[in-house]
C-alpha cells in the first residue's frame, strides 16, 4: 500500500514538472511571436515642424484695422498779405499737425498671408497716410493779424498749411522708415508664433 502511494506521488510530481515546462515553452513561443509582430508592424513617433496659422488669427490681425508705424509732429507758419491803398493787411497763423504713417489692413490684398512649413510670407498694404485730417485746428492760432479777414481767407491759409505739411513730412525717407518699422514688428510677431523664416513685403 505504501509503495502504491509513493508511485502515485511520483507520478503527480512528474505531471507538475511537465506542466511547468510546458508553460515555460508556451511563454517562450509567445515572446518570439510577439517580437516578430513588432518588427513587421512598427509605429514611428516624432514632432511635426509644420505650423498652421488659423483663419481666426488672420481675422484678428485684420480686425485691428490701421497699424501705425511712424508718427510725425509738425508745425507750419503761414502768412498772407493783402495790398491796400493806404496800408497792407497781413495775417500770420501757426498750424500744428501730426501725420501718422502705417498700413490699413482693410486694404490688404486677397490671400495676403501664406504659410509653408516653418516659413510665412506676408504681403502688406502699401504704407500711407492713415488719417488725412491731421491738422489740429484747436491749436491753430493767429500769430499776427492786421485788417479784416474772412472765413474764406482763413480756409485758403489752412489749405496752404496742409500742403506744406504733406510736402515736409510725406517724404520717401519717412515712408522708408515706416516700412522698416512695419517689417520689424510683423516679423517679431510671426516669429513669436513659431515661424523661423518670415518674409514681409508691400503691395505696391
Amino acid at each position: 500500500m505504501m509503495r502504491n502511494k509513493r508511485n502515485i506521488g511520483e507520478a503527480l510530481g512528474q505531471l507538475h514538472r511537465l506542466g511547468i515546462i510546458a508553460g515555460l515553452l508556451a511563454a517562450v513561443v509567445f515572446g518570439v511571436w510577439f517580437c516578430h509582430q513588432m518588427e513587421d508592424s512598427h509605429v514611428e513617433m516624432g514632432a511635426s515642424e509644420a505650423i498652421d496659422i488659423t483663419p481666426t488669427q488672420i481675422q484678428s490681425i485684420e480686425a485691428i484695422g490701421q497699424w501705425e508705424f511712424l508718427s510725425i509732429s509738425n508745425e507750419e507758419l503761414v502768412d498772407t498779405v493783402r495790398k491796400g491803398l493806404l496800408r497792407d493787411d497781413e495775417l500770420v497763423r501757426i498750424y500744428y499737425g501730426t501725420l501718422r504713417l502705417g498700413v490699413d489692413m482693410r486694404q490688404a490684398p486677397p490671400q495676403w498671408l501664406s504659410a509653408s512649413g516653418d516659413t510665412l510670407r506676408a504681403t502688406l498694404p502699401k504704407i500711407g497716410l492713415l488719417d488725412r485730417n491731421f491738422i489740429d485746428e484747436a491749436r491753430t492760432h493767429s500769430f499776427y493779424e492786421s485788417g479784416r479777414w474772412t472765413a474764406r481767407d482763413r480756409e485758403a491759409m489752412y489749405r496752404k498749411a496742409y500742403r506744406q505739411m504733406l510736402h515736409r513730412c510725406l517724404t520717401p525717407a519717412n515712408l522708408k522708415t515706416a516700412e522698416e518699422n512695419a517689417k520689424a514688428q510683423f516679423e517679431q510677431m510671426f516669429r513669436s508664433m513659431g515661424y523661423k523664416v518670415v518674409e514681409v513685403r508691400f503691395d505696391n
